[in-house]
């Protein structure tokens, strides 16, 4: 029986995807991006016992083979957890069957258009994902991946078949900005972008605009442009440091992107073709 790690699922979301959709987040990242505004989803919990000590109202419990214990209905889901932990984790996540997540998606179906997994990284449970979506498209629901790109969906296209498609994220084209933001190579993604264009499975590409980083921004949005065209969604995404690891913070930056400044990119990447560019 397959089990994936699931940080959590949001039953209604309006912001992963056409119409409102059961939005399912998954643990597990092979990227360390300098910006992650979500740091705990990239590692799985190494029953070191930090937490525990300092959760407030005792959710947290070592049991008999050293492992951590979230007791759910103590929680009062203060996140104290993910802040003290010092290997960008959770003790929150569930090892759940594609029956246990279907039972979510039942609950939600009525007043969803599908849903989109996300993370993390969710095609690192591929295989998951596969009997997944095979399940929701018989509910007559879509089903969308959220990805970084990590994948090469071209070696292995068997999730595309039950999927709607892609919502991809270009960080850096460039590969000195590439490599000074995440700890991954940026070759198997503009792959990506290219071989899901071909077959029409890219849904949206997103990518990050950082404050006074105005070659960079431009390189990766010229590029993106002149790719995808209009043939799907560009969502240029303004720097936000909620979240940000507060030593990366110092690095990157320590506030949020100006929305004029990102319009300028919005201008530029519509210039470039992609007219369906936009700022969020």
């Amino acid at each position: 029986m397959v089990k994936a790690p699931v940080n959590k699922i949001i039953p209604f979301s309006n912001v992963d995807g056409p119409g409102n959709r059961t939005s399912i987040f998954f643990q597990g990242c092979p990227f360390n991006c300098l910006f992650c505004h979500n740091p705990e989803t990239i590692h799985l919990c190494r029953n070191c016992g930090v937490c525990v000590k300092n959760c407030p109202v005792g959710a947290l419990n070592i049991d008999a083979d050293y492992k951590v214990i979230w007791n759910r209905e103590k929680c009062v889901q203060c996140d104290t957890c993910i802040k003290v932990c010092p290997h960008d984790a959770s003790p929150k996540i569930q090892w759940m069957t594609v029956e246990e997540v279907m039972k979510e998606v039942r609950r939600a179906s009525p007043y969803i258009a599908g849903i989109t997994t996300s993370g993390g990284e969710c095609t690192l449970q591929n295989e998951f994902l596969i009997e997944l979506f095979s399940n929701v498209l018989k509910l007559g629901k879509t089903c969308l991946i959220d990805s970084n790109g990590s994948f090469d969906f071209e070696a292995d296209p068997r999730v595309l078949k039950v999927s709607e498609g892609v919502m991809l994220d270009v960080k850096a084209v460039e590969k000195g900005w590439n490599d000074e933001l995440i700890s991954f190579p940026r070759d198997i993604v503009l792959k990506n972008l290219d071989y899901l264009l071909q077959i029409g499975k890219l849904y949206e590409v997103r990518t990050l605009i950082f404050p006074n980083r105005d070659r960079e921004n431009e390189e990766t949005v010229r590029y993106v442009a002149e790719h995808i065209r209009d043939r799907c969604f560009y969502k240029i995404i303004r720097y936000r440091p909620y979240g940000v690891r507060e030593k990366n913070r110092k690095r990157i930056g320590e506030f949020e992107t100006d929305l004029d400044y990102a319009e300028r990119f919005a201008a530029l990447a519509r210039e470039k073709g992609a007219t369906k560019a936009y700022v969020v």
